[in-house]
């Protein structure tokens, strides 16, 4: 038996999130108030984030846009505590992560937090398996099989579980990558660009598995996008400008996306990050 094999052994995991929420208390996997982050001091500082309140719901597929240096980037950093902020608060499953310390930090990500990155983030010697349970690996925590099972089959990676990052094609190295951010059931997964590197079939697919992912497991994810089609896969957007909330969308469509980008002076440009 490997290494990986053992991870996979079956164990008493906690009940993954229900789209009513259910396993967690509370309304809201992430809360944010009064969220301010300068850059600099004096005459050179700038405000990436202004007095940002916000809440993203259990269970909702929210989308963040913005033009470049709209501070939308800066915002997924700081809710997800890789960046720090100059004041204000983050909550992340009722827990405030603001005066957090490196360890306690590195812990919450681990348990609470899922990341899908636009470059993929794949350990390049590893396996799809092994990519898939290294976070968990990482953590001395074994995996629910059944749920492994599940997360595996929903996503289409049955077959390539064996393979390298380098014999899979970006939408499959994606894939893996929203496998492991799901395995963990963490309370929100964090996507910054998940489509960016993807064909437009490719970047189809794996927004059709977030899409997923909140209506049949409940899951909480939270994209940043410079693109009306991506965000239009969401529940709800959230526009920012000069680093300052600029409206929302509920429901939204390509068109009322683009519509809402316009009517915010915000020139949609889908070439910016």
């Amino acid at each position: 038996m490997t290494a990986t094999d053992r991870e996979l052994e079956p164990h008493g995991a906690p009940p993954r999130p229900s789209p009513s929420g259910e396993a967690h208390t509370g309304e809201n996997a992430v809360v944010a108030q009064s969220l301010r982050k300068t850059y600099g001091r004096g005459m050179s500082a700038v405000a990436a984030l202004d007095d940002v309140s916000v809440a993203f719901p259990r269970g909702q597929f929210a989308a963040v846009m913005g033009p470049s240096g709209s501070g939308k980037s800066t915002l997924m950093q700081c809710l997800a505590g890789l960046d720090s902020v100059s004041s204000g608060t983050v909550l992340i499953d009722g827990v405030p992560i603001t005066g957090l310390r490196d360890r306690g930090l590195t812990r919450l990500r681990r348990e609470k937090i899922g990341f899908v990155f636009q470059a993929y983030n794949l350990v390049p010697t590893l396996t799809a398996k092994q990519n898939i349970v290294l976070p968990l690996a990482l953590a001395r925590r074994r995996v629910d099989r059944a749920w492994f099972d599940e997360v595996v089959q929903t996503l289409g990676l049955t077959g390539r579980l064996k393979h390298r990052p380098h014999e899979l094609s970006g939408g499959q190295q994606q894939r893996v990558a929203v496998a492991r951010a799901l395995l963990s059931r963490p309370a929100v997964i964090f996507a910054d660009e998940p489509t960016g590197n993807l064909d437009s079939v490719a970047g189809a697919e794996v927004l059709a598995l977030l899409r997923t992912s909140v209506a049949q497991w409940g899951q909480t994810v939270i994209m940043v996008t410079h693109d009306a089609v991506a965000a239009a896969c969401s529940d709800r957007v959230v526009l920012l400008a000069d680093g300052r909330l600029a409206g929302e969308l509920q429901d939204p469509t390509v068109e009322t996306v683009l519509g809402a980008l316009h009517g915010a002076r915000l020139a949609p440009n889908r070439a910016s990050a």
